[in-house]
């Protein structure tokens, strides 16, 4: 079938993250199968949890209106390509997680070549082959069913709490205001987390 999101929702989520690449249509088709499901819930109600920091997560927050700043876009530092999402208002949630397979032999040459390019070993024509993997292999997400890009699976109940508006604390080391689920007590002192991490590195 492909992307449902219409071409200029599209080139506004490109220049919101800055440019396109196949990380960002990972994200895209997140985004468009949380809208298949969900809908357009209200406000904060809808809540996505992302599993990784990696372009993706800017579609995400772009096409859904999920934020930081709102409390209802989550980071949770797994390093997987998996994102969950959540309707608080109608109870209705599930988590997705990018099948491995998807890339296949694009994705493989890719990985290779990137390496020789971090390295500073790749040529002028392995240079010009991974722009046209990395095309390539945004074409095929775009164009992929989203049953055959993504598993489908229950998401991890209940549902992530809205923010709350918590008191500031001063950290005695430092002198900043932190929010109080933030610090830590260390000797009988109330600390940031920086501070703290400093003061009880065992090594």
């Amino acid at each position: 079938m492909g992307c449902f999101i219409e071409k200029d929702l599209i080139d506004k989520t490109i220049a919101f993250h800055g440019h396109k690449c196949p990380g960002l249509v990972i994200g895209i088709r997140a985004a468009e199968l949380a809208l298949k499901r969900l809908g357009c819930a209200e406000g904060k109600d809808l809540v996505a949890v992302v599993e990784t920091d990696m372009c993706g997560v800017d579609a995400i927050q772009f096409l859904t209106g999920c934020t930081f700043g709102k409390g209802n876009l989550i980071h949770k530092d797994f390093g997987k390509m998996a994102f969950s999402f959540y309707d608080r208002s109608r109870d209705i949630s599930f988590r997705i997680l990018l099948l491995p397979d998807i890339s296949g032999d694009l994705g493989s040459e890719l990985r290779s070549l990137m390496k020789k390019a971090e390295n500073g070993t790749a040529n002028e024509e392995e240079h010009a082959r991974i722009q046209k993997l990395r095309d390539e292999l945004q074409e095929r997400y775009m164009t992929a069913d989203l049953e055959k890009m993504f598993i489908v699976k229950e998401a991890p109940l209940p549902a992530p709490k809205p923010a709350r508006i918590l008191q500031s604390l001063r950290c005695e080391a430092c002198g900043e205001m932190t929010m109080e689920s933030r610090t830590r007590r260390f000797g009988g002192k109330t600390l940031c987390l920086p501070c703290f991490e400093r003061v009880e590195q065992k090594v």
